[in-house]
């Protein structure tokens, strides 16, 4: 048997290659990425304190869009077959102000020695059809009905998935059949599109249209991991690959890298065969497809979570407030950014565990010496007097508002909206019900792995009134 790690391990591969070959831009966006980390490396013996740099090296995560629940649970057995869960949930239309009307989540391995051997991510996005603030009745029903004729997954690749799940991988020869069925249901379709449909979709979205003007769906991007964000965004545009106007994000700043940095080169126009209103096909240009890269630093808790929020938000109201003020020359958001997160964020890592703002694991130190003394009853005490040691939790998830200002950043056009509608409900709960599985809360994986480890290391040094005190998070 093939078990379900090595599966994934060789999609991420094998999906990889394939985008490579189809993006070439991508491939050098991987070159400059290795360049980077390499040089980070050498220069930084604890570089690899966030997941290590031979996982950094391997870790990708890609983005597909479907536009119905059906599609939705398809995609989710396939990922299963690779131990991938659902986790988090994403409301992008209410993330940006350019029309992306979609939910989304992310599948994943939620276990961290999962993680550790292949650390595979595909954000998941599905069309939001009901929602009139994009779609009109008579618009929703021809978009469903289009969907609906579709078939973006092939029952043979369903039932082999359905197997993997079922057995924890595969012998060799349906493993074999599995990868590349998996592959090709990613590929770029050479179908011809229906350029007067395709066209109706975009005026509305252009991420509308890329989902429901086709027959299949594609990666979107796939992104790998780099060390140093700002020094990748430097050298992509020295080679003359035009990149989106910003990094998405916490700002560059000089306390813990935390949650997550994205950014990415501009969609490249590609070649796609059009067919015409009269039945005959021609040749033209889609721009959908792009190439991202990410910093991945320390997951937030809860509580911190709302502190990045609010300093966002205050980031916000300062910039609108210098762009009314100014001309068209003000300041940028790294500008207004930084000095907020140096007066509002715990500038070390012991200060952010200390005030249970970011997820940790958590180990008795080694070689304190035995001086009588009873351990302190709380964290802050504990990490202060060398009790213990923090090594910080990775944070694995996605910024809504980020992943939005990706999407955006590459979009062809707006898009319209009609903002006196009410937007379709959805919550977690809703998209449970599309995915048909649970969705995981992110912050209970992160508390859950912390608070077993903390207990371990109570229960190790014999601080019986830390236990009591200490509940989980």
């Amino acid at each position: 048997m093939i078990p379900t790690w090595r599966l994934r391990a060789a999609f991420a591969r094998r999906l990889s290659a394939m985008y490579g070959a189809e993006v070439p831009a991508y491939t050098t966006l991987l070159e400059v990425t290795g360049e980077v980390n390499d040089e980070v490396a050498r220069r930084d013996p604890d570089a690899g304190r966030l997941g290590g740099i031979e996982r950094v090296a391997a870790e990708r995560h890609g983005a597909i869009r479907v536009g119905t629940p059906r599609e939705l649970r398809q995609a989710a057995q396939v990922f299963a077959a690779l131990g991938m869960r659902p986790v988090g949930f994403y409301d992008l239309r209410d993330a940006t102000t350019s029309a992306v009307p979609v939910v989304s989540t992310a599948f994943r391995p939620v276990e961290p020695e999962e993680l550790d051997r292949n650390p595979f991510r595909v954000f998941t996005s599905m069309l939001t059809t009901a929602d009139r603030r994009f779609f009109d009745a008579g618009l929703q029903a021809r978009l469903e009905t289009f969907l609906d004729r579709r078939t973006l997954f092939p029952p043979e690749l369903l039932t082999l998935a359905e197997r993997a799940e079922r057995e924890h991988g595969l012998a060799p020869e349906p493993a074999e059949r599995f990868l590349t069925l998996a592959v090709a249901a990613f590929e770029l379709s050479p179908e011809p599109v229906d350029r007067a449909w395709y066209r109706e979709l975009a005026r509305i979205s252009a991420v509308a249209a890329d989902i429901g003007g086709v027959t299949s769906t594609h990666v979107n991007h796939l992104t790998p991991r780099v060390l140093d964000i700002d020094a990748l965004y430097r050298r992509m545009a020295d080679r003359g690959i035009t990149m989106i106007d910003e990094i998405q994000g916490p700002p560059r700043w000089d306390g813990p890298d935390v949650l997550l940095r994205q950014t990415s080169f501009r969609a490249l126009d590609e070649p796609r065969a059009f067919r015409e209103p009269d039945g005959s096909v021609t040749t033209g240009a889609l721009r959908v497809r792009f190439g991202e890269v990410e910093a991945r630093g320390i997951a937030l808790s809860r509580t911190g979570r709302a502190r990045y929020d609010a300093l966002v938000t205050e980031t916000d109201r300062r910039l609108a407030a210098a762009a009314d003020e100014g001309d068209g020359g003000g300041p940028t958001r790294q500008d207004v950014a930084r000095p907020l997160w140096e007066a509002g964020f715990p500038r070390s890592e012991r200060r952010l565990a200390a005030e249970g703002l970011g997820y940790f694991t958590y180990a008795p130190a080694a070689g304190r010496p035995r001086d009588g003394q009873h351990p302190p009853a709380d964290l802050a005490g504990l990490l202060e007097h060398g009790w213990l040691t923090a090594r910080p939790i990775v944070y694995e998830d996605f910024l809504p508002r980020s992943a939005a200002g990706i999407f955006t950043s590459n979009l062809t056009g707006q898009g319209t909206r009609d903002t006196a509608r009410t937007g379709t409900p959805y919550d977690e709960h809703r998209l449970a019900e599309a995915v048909g599985r649970p969705v995981h809360d992110p912050f209970q994986i992160y508390a859950a792995q912390q608070d077993a480890s903390l207990r371990r290391a109570l229960e190790a040094l014999g601080a019986d009134d830390a236990l009591r005190e200490l509940s989980p998070s």
